[in-house]
């Protein structure tokens, strides 16, 4: 019990010597900084500049003159950047004397070069009518795949593709059904078949007898 007591008398008197040291030392390495962001060729002063630590949540902006107040740490990093100009990257020193540091800050300016904008005249009342009307729609999908099923498609396919195996196997099974069905006996004539005249009359409205040369 007497041993208990003295950690705790110990630790009431050790431990507020250790949090003011601690708290001397992180005192001593906070900095004021404050100054002002200008131009590096004409040395205006410049508003609306991102103030930025890196590596923490913590920044600010400049103002309409282009000063700016930041509370920061030795050896942090300080981030400066606005549209138009080049970041820019102070370290604040480590071994900085006192907690006040200003600063002038000079941004240079970033050239971009756009692409070259070609102005037209408004199109005339004429002019719109004649595009609108001869402009070239693409095909979407539901009408490539109605062309791809269309039945001239279709028949060029079956014209330029040789049959599978399976279409030539029922070829080969059909036409040995058709001879085994008259062995023995003249084959039938379709002279006087009226569904075979049909057909003859449907294949010459096609265009089926035409010669190719002509």
């Amino acid at each position: 019990m007497k041993k208990l007591v003295l950690y705790f008398l110990f630790l009431l008197f050790a431990v507020p010597f250790g949090v003011k040291a601690q708290f001397e030392n992180y005192k001593d390495s906070v900095i004021q900084l404050y100054g002002v962001v200008m131009s590096a060729d004409s040395l205006q002063a410049l508003p609306s500049v991102s103030i930025m630590v890196k590596g923490r949540n913590q920044g600010t902006l400049s103002n309409d003159q282009g000063v700016f107040s930041i509370v920061v740490l030795k050896g942090d990093e300080i981030e400066f950047s606005s549209v138009g100009y080049k970041p820019k990257i102070v370290k604040i020193p480590a071994n900085l004397d006192g907690n006040q540091q200003s600063m002038i800050q000079l941004m240079v300016q970033d050239t971009v070069y756009l692409p070259a904008t070609i102005i037209k005249k408004y199109p005339t009342r004429e002019e719109f009518e004649r595009d609108f009307a001869n402009i070239q729609v693409p095909d979407d999908q539901l009408e490539i795949a109605r062309q791809n099923l269309s039945e001239a498609n279709r028949k060029a396919l079956l014209a330029a593709y040789p049959k599978d195996g399976r279409e030539a196997t029922n070829y080969y099974l059909q036409q040995n059904s058709r001879k085994y069905y008259s062995a023995g006996q003249l084959p039938p004539q379709n002279i006087f078949n009226p569904l075979a005249w049909a057909e003859f009359i449907k294949a010459w409205k096609r265009g089926d007898f035409k010669s190719s040369n002509n």
